[in-house]
Order: C-alpha cells, then structure tokens, then sequence
C-alpha cells in the first residue's frame, strides 16, 4: 500500500462518516418544524419529501452540509473580497489578529521560559502564576482585558491581539521551558569542559534540544490564537472578522453564516497548523544537515 493510500484513505473514511452523520442530524433537527408546518396545513408527509425538505430549510436548526458548502462558495468566489459579506475579508481581519497575537505571545512565552529555566527564583515564582493565568475562562477575561486596553488607548487590532497573545503564550512556556531542561547533565558537563559561555550553551545545546519541544507547542499556540482573535471580536463589536460574523448571523437567525464562518476558522486553523508543520520539517531537517555535516 502506498504512502497515500495509508494515509488519505482513514482521513476520507473519517470524513465521510462526519458528513453521514452530519447528515442524518440535520433531518432529525430539521424534521420537527416540517412535521408542525403540514400539521398546520392539514396535510400529511412522507418519508422521502421529509427528508427532502430538511435538505432546503431556509433557517434550519442544522444546516446540511451542502448548504453550507454552497454558502462559503457564494462567499468567497462570489463576492469581491473588499466586500462585507465576503468570507475572505473577514479571514483576513481575524487571521492580522491571530498572527499579530501569535508573534506577541510566542515571544513573551519563550522569554519567560528563559528566564524561568536560568534564574531558580524567577522558575518557583513566575510559573504557578503562568499556570494559574489559565485557570481563569476566557470568556470572562476577555471582556476586562478589551476594556483595561480602551481606557489606555488600546483598541482594535492590538486588543484582539492582546487575547491572543494571552491565550497562546502559556503552551509556549511550559514546552520551552521543558525543552530548555532536556539536555542531560553529561551534555551540560562537557559544554563545561569546553569552556562554553552561558550564551554558547544556550544557542549550541539548550535551543536545539529545546525544538522538538517547541514546535508541537507552536502548532497548539496558533490554533488558540486564532479562537483568541474571534473571541476577542465578540465583546469589541467589531465590524468584521470571523467572531462578527457569527455575531451577525446569531442576530439575524441565519445559522448558515454562523456555520460558514465556523468552517471558514477551522480551515484558517488547519492551514496555519499545517504552516507550522511545514517550518518544523524544514527547520529539523536544517538542523539535522548541519550536525551530519558537522
């Protein structure tokens, strides 16, 4: 079997059963509101024109999946992306947050993993309160933090940032701080013997041990930025972006934009992740070329 076949055919075969039941809940969640409309008529309904009309709600309790493949179509191939009602300008609102906020929290994460794994002091002091920042639901602190940054002139862009940043930090600082500690004592003793500064033996020892580390926790970070950049559209009243767009369809009833958005954020997050992948496999592969070489 090939390396394909092994890996695309349990991915389809997951997908596939997703949408069957996709499926197969939009006719159980739809069915009620046909049943009551030919009640109302005076009229009965079959089996198939149930299950039919279930496929074509206008504003279902779950829309089928080929509605909302047919809604992200119209908005994004149809509509100009300078257009509101189009998908891939809010992506692109939300995804400026996301990575903005990502770079904000990946930096202070690993800056705090430094200082935590060389100063004993900072590592018994600094890292419960790290644990604990993520003790509190975000959705609680969202608001608070929107509103600490508007009275200091804090808005927009870098609020929603702010979320993410907070929320997307804390995997960085656990798995870089971890990473920092993996080389072993024998490693650190032999780097002592060469006479290594504190500074060679971080960028020559601690770092690349600290990569395997580092990356897996980037692809969580990115992931949680990017729920940190919708959840950060909620409390702002934002005109656009994947967390307006919800708001927006949650206002009006139009489910369909709610799950259009909903699958819109999910593809941003597998393609970002799917980014961060690749950088991993490049970056491991570099770093492997070298030591061979070396």
């Amino acid at each position: 079997m090939s390396w394909l076949s092994r890996t695309a055919l349990p991915v389809l075969a997951v997908l596939a059963a997703v949408v069957a039941l996709w499926y197969a809940g939009a006719v159980l969640l739809n069915a009620p509101w046909e049943r009551d409309q030919a009640a109302r008529a005076g009229t009965e309904i079959g089996l198939a024109e149930l299950v039919a009309n279930t496929m074509h709600q206008d504003r279902p309790v779950l829309p089928a999946p080929h509605q909302v493949a047919a809604e992200i179509w119209e908005t994004t191939a149809e509509k100009r992306i300078t257009s509101k009602r189009s998908l891939v300008y809010h992506a692109s609102i939300t995804l400026s947050a996301t990575l903005v906020g990502f770079a904000l929290g990946v930096g202070l994460g690993m800056l705090l993993a430094i200082g935590i794994v060389h100063n004993r002091a900072m590592g018994l002091s600094v890292m419960p309160w790290v644990i604990a920042s993520q003790t509190v639901p975000i959705l609680a602190v969202a608001p608070m933090i929107i509103v600490v940054l508007y009275n200091l002139g804090v808005q927009g862009l870098l609020a929603k940032a702010a979320i993410s940043a907070y929320l997307s930090f804390f995997p960085v600082v656990v798995a870089m701080a971890k990473g920092l500690r993996a080389p072993d004592r024998m490693a650190l003793d032999l780097m002592a013997t060469w006479n290594a500064s504190p500074a060679q033996v971080f960028w020559k020892l601690r770092l690349p041990a600290a990569l395997p580390y580092l990356f897996p926790a980037l692809k969580v970070a990115i992931s949680i930025a990017l729920v940190g950049a919708i959840i950060g559209e909620l409390p702002t009243g934002s005109q656009g972006g994947f967390g307006a767009r919800m708001l927006n369809g949650s206002y009006y009833g139009q489910v369909l934009i709610i799950w259009s958005a909903l699958i819109g954020a999910a593809c941003c997050a597998a393609v970002l992740v799917g980014l961060i992948g690749l950088i991993e496999r490049l970056v491991l592969k570099a770093m492997g070329g070298r030591a061979w070489a070396g």
